[in-house]
């Protein structure tokens, strides 16, 4: 597709109207602008359609008031709203969303959570809906953030085929019913009229023949102030939620309180929301990061899915570049199955797992069988799923280890200092009463300590206040970097703090991107540097990224992580006191998991 001359045409154009909305700086007025061009766009699109269908109707009233469109742009946005009416529907559509949110500046984009989902991950996520058995000829859907109506308009088209020839004799009923069942909630007005403008476009055919508008399916409205009342609820939710951090009011944060842990999430409060909206039995599809897979801050999202929605079905996306515009996080596809018993957690739940390739947002995704998990029942731990067909065996013999870094005799903290409250006890030099600040930089991906503090806004020494004591460390410990990506060669970097340097300062100060691993008790099962070694492991690695979905490497995963028996790890300290090769004590620490 990417030949098609339609499509260099649309690209072209894309640039030349991106290029007027950065000229804009002011914010608002981009906002403005993004909107006025898109609306042309969007005006041209129908007209075009109607036409070929032989029907003269005006596009659905706006349900807000635009502004006139500007001037600059508007031959280009008239060529644009021509060309998606030649393409294909799943891929117009896919596009103008892609032209709203290039326009939009990067604020709005971010405060809407405005990432449209390319054709292929919406074909897959219909395609796992439909796997469960969903029933698209009676069923109720509902889509909590329909933006550009990614989702509505093919769930639109999937009821409308579900319907016979025979049943198509009587297009005003049909229209009747999938506008009773189908339903979306939107807080940008002018996304939310691209969504309904779109579904009418995806059933211009049965509403000429109804001779009956489309009746309005979307809502604008905020969804974390729209709880649904008794027998409102759905047989299905299915979506792309906004994902951003965000601040909740207080009477909000009680109304979530279920799902939340530390800062809320965008995605994890409409994963809440959606399972208020979903009947007993229901499902629950969503395309979100994989961050909630793992750490402290997603703990209760994790309990409350696994008693009311336990997922069913998951895939991967292994490589996220080309199918999402702007988006750097991990992602994945879930099916969830609502709860019929919500008195009673859910018990030996098997999860579905497949690896998702995709070839770029046009061209239909490649979908490989991984294997099943099993959800622990604890709910709140991490939920370690195989991404490959190698790990599903790994898995299984995680399962059965049940020491943890606690059992072992040390406790996982991460550092005390935030820097930025702190910019003006900071100093270059080695002063009387000061100590040395221990950034994530000082952790050599070799496994050394090297000392620095070269970094903008680093400095290697702070001085203390009064009662301030509680920031400095006076013994051993570990240090690893907080903060790592999937893309690196590892994902845990640990060293141990040098004796000798402590005894040189009597103590330092660690700052709040290093997580810190101190002795309890005494003696522990082994020693800092054999667990450093451990941690260091090719092995470790593997199974801390089939526990972590995000950059952070949190205390909570850390203290998670399954680790060999006692014997294994007295075997280990041995190997490494007598010195072998790191190759030989990498095959020692596989064989203890793998065996």
């Amino acid at each position: 597709m990417q030949n098609n001359p339609l499509k260099i045409e649309f690209n072209r154009l894309k640039v030349l109207l991106t290029a007027e909305a950065e000229k804009i700086k002011n914010p608002e007025n981009r906002n403005k602008f993004a909107r006025s061009i898109c609306q042309l766009v969007l005006k041209e699109f129908w007209s075009d359609t109607c036409t070929k269908n032989g029907c003269n109707w005006k596009i659905c009233e706006s349900f807000v008031q635009f502004d006139k469109p500007e001037s600059t742009g508007e031959s280009e946005a008239c060529d644009v709203g021509s060309i998606l009416a030649q393409l294909p529907f799943s891929e117009s559509s896919y596009l103008i969303g892609t032209l709203y949110t290039a326009l939009l500046p990067q604020e709005t984009q971010a405060d809407f959570g405005a990432y449209y989902t390319p054709p292929a991950l919406v074909d897959r996520l219909v395609g796992m809906v439909t796997d469960q058995g969903f029933d698209w000829k009676n069923g109720t859907v509902m889509d909590l953030s329909c933006g550009g109506g990614a989702f509505l308009s093919p769930v639109a088209l999937r009821m409308l085929e579900s319907y016979s020839v025979k049943d198509r004799g009587n297009p005003s009923r049909i229209l009747e019913l999938i506008s009773k069942r189908l339903q979306g909630f939107e807080i940008d007005p002018f996304a939310a009229w691209m969504s309904q403008v779109l579904v009418e476009i995806v059933l211009l055919e049965i509403c000429i023949n109804a001779s009956t508008r489309l009746p309005i399916i979307v809502n604008v409205c905020d969804t974390l102030e729209t709880l649904p009342n008794n027998g409102e609820e759905v047989d299905l939710v299915i979506g792309n939620p906004p994902y951003r951090k965000i601040t909740l009011p207080p009477h909000q944060r009680r109304i979530f309180s279920r799902s939340l842990y530390g800062h809320a999430n965008l995605y994890g409060v409409f994963t809440d929301i959606a399972i208020r909206w979903t009947k007993p039995a229901g499902l629950i599809a969503y395309v979100t990061p994989t961050s909630f897979l793992g750490g402290q801050y997603f703990k209760s999202l994790r309990a409350l899915l696994s008693q009311y929605a336990p997922p069913v079905l998951m895939d991967f996306i292994s490589d996220r570049k080309g199918v999402f515009e702007d988006v750097l996080q991990e992602t994945m596809l879930v099916v969830y199955k609502r709860t019929e018993n919500e008195k009673e957690i859910s018990r030996d739940q098997w999860v579905t797992v497949h690896d998702l390739k995709s070839n770029g947002p046009e061209k239909p995704v490649v979908s490989e069988r991984i294997g099943t998990f099993l959800l622990p029942n604890g709910g709140e731990e991490p939920w370690i799923i195989p991404k490959a067909p190698d790990q599903v065996k790994l898995i299984d013999n995680l399962k059965r280890m049940r020491n943890r870094i606690v059992h072992f005799g040390f406790e996982v903290n991460t550092g005390p200092l935030v820097w930025n409250r702190h910019k003006n006890q900071m100093s270059t030099e080695k002063q009387e009463g000061n100590y040395p600040l221990i950034w994530a930089e000082s952790i050599h991906p070799d496994g050394r300590f090297l000392f620095s503090a070269k970094k903008r806004n680093h400095r290697p020494y702070l001085t203390l206040k009064r009662n301030q004591e509680f920031l400095v460390t006076k013994k051993p410990c570990i240090l690893i970097q907080r903060t790592t990506a999937k893309e690196q060669k590892k994902r845990i970097v640990a060293t141990t703090l040098p004796k000798e340097f402590l005894h040189m300062h009597g103590g330092v100060v660690i700052e709040n991107h290093v997580n810190i691993i101190k002795q309890t008790k005494s003696p522990s099962l082994a020693s800092l540097e054999t667990l450093a070694v451990l941690l260091n492991s090719k092995m470790i690695d593997k199974i801390f990224r089939l526990i972590n979905g995000s950059v952070a490497v949190s205390a909570f995963e850390l203290k998670a992580l399954p680790l060999p028996n006692k014997s294994d790890i007295r075997h280990l300290e041995q190997l490494i006191q007598s010195g072998v090769s790191n190759s030989e004590i990498e095959l020692a620490i596989k064989m203890m998991y793998e065996r």
